[in-house]
């Protein structure tokens, strides 16, 4: 299989809590040797000419206190909808202060609670990419979610805290792409589970478009 152009978005000087030099070359070899993957700063970007070339762009963005501008989240939105993959990975989702992305992403991060330990266990979905991989534990920030009504989502992945079941992986189709998001992710801990590892190596190939069996 030849490698799949792969863009990389995050943040370093202005990031206020996850900085992309941290976890990026980690990133890169958990998508492993499949991906040809260029890094880039900030929301510029994600206007739609830049994101073409790349058959999967992933989100690493740190933007809490900023909103992508109006001819970035069209871009986006663009990009994905005529058959781009867009994988999103924890702090990612701060690309939500647009309400068009939260609503691609299919949710909206609300808040968590301390770090700490949490099990990660697999639903009964069927999806593809859950394929061969397995459940597990790692030290992470619980993220919390509202979930989006008019946007439909597959769960894939929980985590249990508080004696309660919380999402912290899922799907979604949007027009002709794919979209998937997956908790974990706080800083590079996270990324050396060889399990978690391997959820996102299948995240990227399906997001992609790439067939999984």
């Amino acid at each position: 299989m030849a490698s799949i152009p792969t863009l990389l978005l995050g943040n370093n000087d202005d990031a206020p809590y996850h900085t992309l030099r941290a976890v990026q070359e980690l990133i890169i070899d958990n998508l492993g040797a499949s991906f040809q993957v260029t890094a880039a700063e900030g929301t510029t970007h994600l206007k739609v000419d830049f994101l073409q070339p790349y058959p999967l762009v992933v989100s690493y963005l740190d933007i809490w206190n900023k909103v992508p501008a109006a001819e970035e989240t069209a871009g986006l939105l663009q990009y994905v909808a005529g058959g781009g993959g867009l994988l999103v990975i924890h702090n990612g989702i701060s690309i939500q202060g647009s309400p068009e992305l939260s609503q691609l992403i299919g949710a909206r991060f609300t808040g968590h609670p301390a770090y700490t330990t949490l099990p990660f266990t697999k639903t009964e979905s069927t999806h593809p990419l859950t394929n061969g991989l397995e459940p597990f534990e790692m030290d992470e920030e619980p993220y919390r979610f509202e979930l989006d009504p008019f946007a439909p989502i597959e769960l894939l992945l929980t985590y249990t805290h508080e004696g309660k079941e919380w999402p912290a992986a899922w799907t979604r189709t949007y027009g002709l792409g794919r979209v998937v998001y997956l908790m974990p992710g706080h800083h590079s801990p996270s990324f050396q589970s060889e399990a978690y590892g391997k959820w996102i190596r299948s995240a990227g190939l399906w997001a992609a478009g790439v067939p999984l069996t």
